[in-house]
């Protein structure tokens, strides 16, 4: 017996879908978007129904589903009190079936927006002669009037008045909410003719062509019936876009948890207002909140399923994909919420200590997710030094390995269990095994699109990199206080006009994490110049300036004497042994990363990156 099928592609009319939508039969799943389009939108999408050109197809879902439950509202427009069950909700379609109801069925002025982003108020009609000059483009024939029906000029000045039923007829100019109400049509239709046989010939043509383009104009429907599974219909959701903007997750949920009345957005607006008290978490999304909040939750379902006997392989996995946030239930977000925002702000106090004070300077975006989950998931052991090492030892490793910036959500899956493991005396992760960092990569890492980029200046930072000019250590106040960003130690002034490749001189190895006011005093001057004006200026020793100087991993010598290929090679190995002892591993010094090349840019892009 063949299963019953859970989709049915069909056609219905117009007017038919529209009715549906003014009774409250067919509404909109409550993602709290609202209707967007321009006028512009409007007259075109009105031009193609007049020529019956198609529009698209529409998407329903069928109500009465116990596992796929949205809260509904009426689309724009529609005043029902109080608002019935709908039996149908539109998943596709929203801003095409919203702007037809209300410029044809609404029988209000039509809220919009001008070219500018202007609300305004319009009523929609057709220009007769334009609408059945076969020469002319039907979108001249849709004209979008003032609600009180007076076009004005500039100076606000009357010059057209379709304020009367009368002087839309002397005008030409049908409107067009009538095409759905015929005893109105019927008395608009005896005005118009009445003033002599051309306008009589014109509206027989008009009644034999437009007219019943819109009233018998159909429109492609997919209905998703309720007998389709929660996965289907989340995949659905997946390919949907409303208004161009694809439907996040959290859009979905918020209609989802609203069926159980708990206002998604209000919760998260006030733990988004607490995560950005702390800069470094400025970039935190509400994806990674709930991607979060999944780890938390499938690992308490899958521990629960092997305590009860179930075989690991056949035990629910430890996920935090797009379709598993999707099912995330209401009771899982309460449950876990309170301890993800803990272990989000425990994630900035660890990123203080690895001296990132700010969103811009975060590697990865990505990694706070596994790491908030693990910390939120340790609670007050995740303090402990010999804890923390290890997830400072996973975290660089994560950095230099560049391992966070493609498809990330298996490895966030294995990042819980086995940093937990490993915390608790297991086996290192995979996270750490899997690093590696090609030495001259080096030469690739030019700006903060790359992590390894970031992690090399943070890194530096951490490891007790004074201030060229005040000697002071980069702490969390100074950083803001003073302006702290990634400068030249060779200015770039300085290697054009010496000839030093553009590769090297723009690469992280000639740079380094300095304040704004030691960067002007640097200028585009030779560091033997420069180095001179600190020292005078600061009154900064010889050896104290050493000091200064191999805090940043430099070498005194080849800097003062502008010795670029010394310093450039020095350095190079300096920072090597650095990131070394970051990841807690060797480096294959002589390694070759085929296919290359020193003179290209970053390739491997930090992904969500506030910049």
């Amino acid at each position: 017996m063949p299963e019953e099928t859970t989709f049915d592609s069909t056609k219905q009319s117009l007017q038919s879908i529209l009715t549906d939508i003014k009774s409250g039969r067919t509404q909109l799943p409550d993602f709290q978007r609202s209707w967007v389009w321009d006028d512009n939108h409007v007259k075109s999408l009105l031009a193609s129904v007049s020529v019956s050109y198609p529009i698209g197809a529409v998407m329903l879902l069928e109500t009465g589903n116990p596992d796929v439950r949205f809260r509904p509202r009426l689309v724009e427009g529609v005043a029902l009190e109080p608002a019935p069950n709908p039996e149908w909700l539109i998943l596709d379609g929203q801003q095409r079936l919203t702007s037809l109801f209300q410029a044809l069925f609404y029988g209000r002025p039509v809220r919009t927006k001008d070219a500018r982003g202007k609300t305004i108020e319009r009523w929609y009609y057709l220009h007769i002669p334009t609408a059945l000059d076969p020469n002319a483009d039907q979108e001249d024939a849709i004209l979008s009037i003032p609600a009180d029906r007076k076009i004005r000029n500039f100076r606000g000045e009357v010059i057209r008045d379709y304020s009367s039923t009368q002087l839309e007829c002397e005008g030409d100019l049908f409107p067009l909410p009538l095409v759905f109400n015929f005893p109105a049509l019927t008395a608009w239709s005896a005005e118009y003719t009445k003033n002599g046989a051309e306008n009589f010939q014109n509206w027989l043509k008009l009644g034999q062509t437009i007219i019943p383009r819109f009233q018998g104009y159909q429109v492609p429907l997919i209905k998703l019936f309720k007998a389709t599974p929660k996965e289907a219909v989340c995949q659905v959701f997946e390919k949907v876009n409303t208004g161009g903007v694809s439907l996040t997750v959290f859009e979905l949920l918020t209609a989802t948890y609203a069926a159980d009345e708990f206002n998604l957005r209000d919760d998260w607006e006030r733990r988004d207002k607490e995560l950005r008290s702390e800069k470094v978490l400025r970039s935190v999304k509400s994806d990674d909140f709930l991607q979060a909040i999944s780890l938390l939750a499938s690992r308490k379902r899958r521990i629960q399923a092997l305590d009860t006997g179930v075989e690991p392989k056949r035990a629910p996995a430890i996920t935090c994909k797009r379709k598993d946030l999707l099912r995330l239930t209401l009771q899982d977000y309460k449950d876990w919420a309170d301890d993800v925002i803990k272990g989000f702000k425990k994630a900035a106090r660890f990123m203080h200590m690895q001296r990132i004070f700010d969103a811009r300077d975060l590697p990865y975006r990505t990694q706070l997710v596994p790491l908030s989950a693990i910390l939120a998931l340790l609670g007050d052991d995740g303090d402990r030094d010999s804890v923390r090492s290890k997830i400072a030892r996973w975290f660089w490793c994560g950095v230099f390995g560049e391992l966070y910036g493609g498809a990330i959500e298996t490895r966030f899956a294995k990042d819980l269990p086995e940093l937990y493991a490993w915390i608790h005396d297991g086996a290192e992760p995979a996270t750490i095994s899997d690093a590696n960092f090609v030495p001259n990569r080096l030469y690739g890492l030019r700006t903060r699109n790359s992590a390894a980029y970031k992690g090399i200046c943070a890194l530096l930072i951490k490891d007790g990199a004074l201030d060229f000019r005040t000697g002071e250590e980069i702490t969390l106040q100074m950083y803001f206080d003073d302006h702290i960003d990634i400068h030249h130690i060779f200015p770039q002034a300085y290697c054009r006009k010496e000839g030093i490749d553009p590769s090297k001189c723009d690469c992280v190895i000639n740079k380094t994490g300095l304040s704004a006011k030691t960067n002007r005093i640097i200028g585009g001057n030779a560091p033997s110049d420069y180095l001179s004006k600190l020292k005078k200026g600061a009154e900064i020793d010889d050896e104290r300036m050493n000091q200064i100087l191999r805090s940043h991993v430099i070498d005194p010598e080849s800097l003062r004497n502008d010795d670029f290929t010394e310093f450039f090679n020095k350095r190079e190995a300096a920072l090597l042994d650095r990131i070394e002892r970051a990841m807690g591993k060797p480096i294959a010094r002589e390694a070759v990363e085929d296919g290359v090349d020193p003179e290209v840019t970053d390739f491997q892009e930090n992904e969500g990156t506030d910049e």
